[in-house]
């Protein structure tokens, strides 16, 4: 039996409605873990089927370090006025915009990654396995690139604020929370440390 104690705390751990927390807890049986797991499963099945809808509202939110030497600003694009004026969807938006600030990424998406800039990765990582058996080379270098362009790709980065779950899962469940598509069109980040 799933209690309200459970649906409660998948609720805080994801921001979803409850009957899809209580959905999610009775397929998983319980496990709170798994349930999180078939929630992120479904956020992505949701985005990926709203993912031709025209975004024609949005959020632009900034974040300034308190130290005042680091701040981000971060455009959130949805679908409507409605959604776009909700106070979660503000506070996601500052959240990825403090998010950046903290974690600099250089990339939004894996695409924005240019081929020069992935060839200079993949010299530098050819001369750190120069000595290593030819079959496992193009392994093992697949796997320093995957990890070496995740921490730079904000959709990719794991969230500050919760590292069980990426900037792309962050948006997932908001798209599965708000009913609209939502995107990061576009972010900058400013610093005055060299």
């Amino acid at each position: 039996m799933i209690t309200t104690e459970q649906v409660k705390e998948l609720r805080n751990k994801t921001g979803v409605s409850v009957m899809q927390c209580r959905r999610a807890l009775e397929e998983a049986g319980g496990n709170i873990e798994k349930a999180v797991i078939i929630l992120q499963r479904k956020g992505s099945d949701i985005a990926e089927k709203k993912a031709n809808r025209a975004l024609k509202s949005g959020a632009v939110q900034s974040y300034i370090h308190a130290n005042g030497s680091i701040g981000a600003i971060v455009e959130l694009s949805c679908e409507t006025d409605f959604v776009a004026k909700n106070s979660d969807f503000i506070a996601l938006a500052y959240d990825i915009a403090m998010h950046t600030a903290a974690t600099d990424p250089q990339f939004l998406k894996m695409e924005d990654i240019t081929e020069s800039v992935k060839k200079q990765a993949v010299e530098i990582f050819e001369k750190e396995v120069i000595d290593k058996p030819k079959d496992l080379k193009e392994k093992i270098i697949e796997g320093k690139l995957k990890a070496y362009f995740g921490e730079q790709v904000l959709l990719d980065q794991q969230f500050i604020k919760n590292p069980d779950m990426t900037i792309r899962n962050l948006i997932n469940s908001a798209t599965q929370k708000f009913g609209e598509r939502i995107e990061v069109r576009r972010f900058v980040r400013f610093s005055t440390l060299q």
